[in-house]
């Protein structure tokens, strides 16, 4: 093939060829980011996303003690439980604020951060000796949902305190 054949292939005007699949692109993107149902409260958003940050920690904190009882036989993990516990206090935030980043919420990062602190702060001062109950499971979610509710406040009254 000659560089004349290449030529007659191409089309006349590349550049509106261009524009045409880029208008197409923006259509379709707009076309799925439609929905045609209404939105959910902030509220809601917020609280089950505190639900499942509740579930998140109540199922990393029970993996972590099989571990420990996997390779220390009890479980204890001595020196690598507040390191572990840490760990599982950042998983959580950064599980909240991908969460609420993906659904546009305002504030994505400090509301999960505001609202695990609020939720570990609570679990130390008030229910440390009933973290064996079986009814631990329902509380730390339900907990942690009040708490990214007060965590919401919390931001919009720094917000407002900033403006």
């Amino acid at each position: 093939m000659t560089q004349e054949d290449d030529s007659d292939r191409m089309p006349a005007d590349l550049e509106a060829v261009l524009e045409a699949a880029d208008e197409a692109e923006a259509a379709e993107a707009a076309e799925r980011e439609r929905s045609d149902a209404p939105p959910l409260p902030p509220a809601l958003i917020l609280a089950v996303v505190g639900l499942l940050c509740g579930f998140a920690t109540i199922a990393l904190v029970w993996l972590s003690e099989r571990g420990c009882e996997r390779f220390r036989d009890t479980t204890n993990c001595g020196a690598f439980g507040l390191p572990l516990l840490v760990l599982i206090v950042v998983v959580a935030v950064v599980l909240g604020g991908l969460a609420l980043s993906r659904l546009a919420m305002p504030h994505p990062k400090l509301i999960p951060f505001l609202g695990i602190a609020f939720m570990v702060a609570v679990v130390i001062g008030f229910l440390t000796g009933q973290l064996d109950s079986p009814w631990i499971i329902a509380v730390v979610p339900a907990l942690t949902a009040v708490t990214f509710l007060l965590a919401n406040l919390v931001a919009r009254l720094l917000e407002r305190a900033d403006a």
